[in-house]
């Protein structure tokens, strides 16, 4: 298996860098910035805001959407690479891309689809399907929030597994450090302590409760600390931003979101947006059929205390009770991510998360056909995004 992530990762960097040098940039402006072919690659979209965030601090209201997981890292590499003098932009974006190949998640994927599926060949199957995400130059080679997101929130996942709950409390935290939704993270604590525990013995326990709140309020604490570094800066000053009156609890990240992105309820439901739901279809449907046939199949029955009649002995490792929290996480983002965001980034966001890929293995092992087509989609829509994030043309 390392052989074959290692060969994932080289494969991206290379097309990345083949594209790069061949393809015509429809924005010139990393070719202004950078003069390295290596690190110019890197240089797209989320990835200017980083280099700037970490090189000058949070300088335009705007900038606030991203949170500072990823220009921590940079500043990291610049100072670890101050030693030998290397200060220049191809450098540190170079050391974060390394940093964010490092952080490789497919053993852990492993480990957890082991723990949850109990069936070796599945969480190969899991693994090996992750290699092909819809997003692979975000995702393994760039200095984007997804290699660190989705590194920290399977560590977080595994260790929920293994009922290791304030080792998961800090690794969704971290998690969080890098994107806003990890605060959806804290679910898996409030479902491992306080939810399965009443689904099994009808009783909650006030102790399993503090502590699960307690464990969720430092899950939330990136966002948190992310929004009052912002309110100290622009809403003890005269005059104060609208923005900091405007609601009982001043978030900078809802009004920049709204404000500069166009992010909100329904807001990316126009016309002009009809190609970038066609293009996220794939994983949200893939995420919406598998977890809405667990939720029916096998945690709507549990509750019932009844058996279902559509469930197979071949479909159990698929209707696993701890796969149940995944589903439901599953449901939450693809809800999200069809409502109230920029519906495309689905290719990233769902590369990111494990049930993708227990749903896809679950697709290639009930349904052949289709899972093949899936496999198909995912090798073709793979390497075309790497050719498209070359060229600096959406999505990314």
């Amino acid at each position: 298996m390392i052989l074959l992530v290692v060969l994932s990762r080289v494969s991206t960097f290379v097309l990345l860098v083949v594209c790069a040098r061949r393809v015509p940039l429809f924005d010139a402006a990393p070719r202004l910035v950078l003069a390295s072919p290596w690190s110019q690659p890197l240089l797209r979209w989320d990835s200017f805001h980083f280099l700037h965030i970490a090189r000058y601090g949070y300088s335009y209201e705007n900038q606030w959407a991203f949170f500072p997981g990823v220009p921590f890292l940079i500043r990291t590499a610049s100072a670890l690479l101050s030693v030998f003098h290397a200060h220049a932009h191809p450098d540190l974006l170079l050391s974060a891309a390394f940093l964010a190949a490092a952080c490789d998640g497919t053993y852990t994927l492993y480990q957890l689809s082991l723990h949850h599926l109990r069936n070796p060949h599945l969480a190969l199957l899991a693994a090996l399907l992750s290699l092909i995400p819809s997003s692979p130059a975000t995702l393994h080679f760039t200095p984007y929030t997804e290699p660190f997101f989705t590194f920290l929130s399977y560590k977080g996942m595994l260790y929920c597994a293994r009922r290791s709950w304030a080792r998961a409390a800090v690794a969704f935290a971290l998690a969080g450090a890098f994107r806003s939704n990890g605060v959806l993270l804290g679910g898996f604590i409030l479902w491992g302590l306080v939810l399965q525990p009443f689904l099994d013995t009808k009783r909650i326990s006030v102790l399993n409760t503090i502590y699960a709140l307690f464990l969720t309020a430092l899950v939330f604490l990136p966002f948190a600390a992310h929004n009052y570094a912002a309110y100290r800066a622009f809403c003890t000053s005269t005059p104060a931003p609208v923005w900091c009156t405007a609601s009982p609890l001043p978030l900078i990240y809802t009004h920049v979101q709204a404000t500069y992105w166009n992010v909100g309820f329904f807001r990316y439901w126009t016309t002009a947006q009809i190609p970038n739901f066609i293009i996220a279809a794939p994983p949200l449907a893939l995420l919406t059929t598998w977890a809405s046939w667990h939720l029916s199949t096998s945690t709507w029955p549990r509750l019932r205390n009844t058996t279902s009649l559509l469930a197979r002995a071949e479909d159990a490792p698929f209707l696993a009770p701890a796969l149940t929290p995944h589903a439901i996480h599953a449901l939450v983002l693809v809800a999200s991510l069809l409502f109230a965001s920029h519906t495309q980034i689905a290719l990233r966001q769902a590369a990111s998360i494990p049930a993708t890929y227990w749903a896809a293995a679950w697709l290639v092992y009930k349904y052949p056909a289709c899972g093949r087509l899936w496999v198909g989609w995912s090798l073709t829509w793979g390497w075309l995004s790497v050719v498209l994030w070359a060229a600096g043309l959406p999505p990314a």
